[in-house]
């Protein structure tokens, strides 16, 4: 089975790499664009294997630029916390956002 097909696997591949890209010091902006060029080469390329990512594909394909660069950023707030390392990371988010 392709990680493409079970939306918490993808989420939890998508957690793993973000985790490797800040580990090898990549910065938010980066990351972000980044984010935005998969999402652009997903939605033109790949066929949606599950509904959640039929949605994604719906929502970016009616985006401006603008809302696909936010979609992107979205999606890198919902994984940040997924894959083996998320759960060590889990309170650092939270301590950022109270201050």
């Amino acid at each position: 089975m392709s990680v493409l097909q079970n939306w918490e696997q993808w989420k939890d591949f998508l957690g793993d790499r973000l985790n490797q890209a800040k580990e090898q010091g990549m910065n938010q902006e980066a990351i972000s664009d980044i984010a935005y060029q998969i999402g652009n080469y997903l939605a033109n390329q790949v066929d949606p294997k599950n509904e959640q990512q039929r949605v994604l594909a719906d929502l970016w394909s009616v985006a401006s630029p603008e809302e696909q660069h936010a979609i992107a950023n979205v999606m890198v707030k919902l994984v940040q916390n997924n894959g083996s390392q998320g759960q060590n990371n889990g309170s650092q988010g939270q301590n950022n956002e109270s201050r």
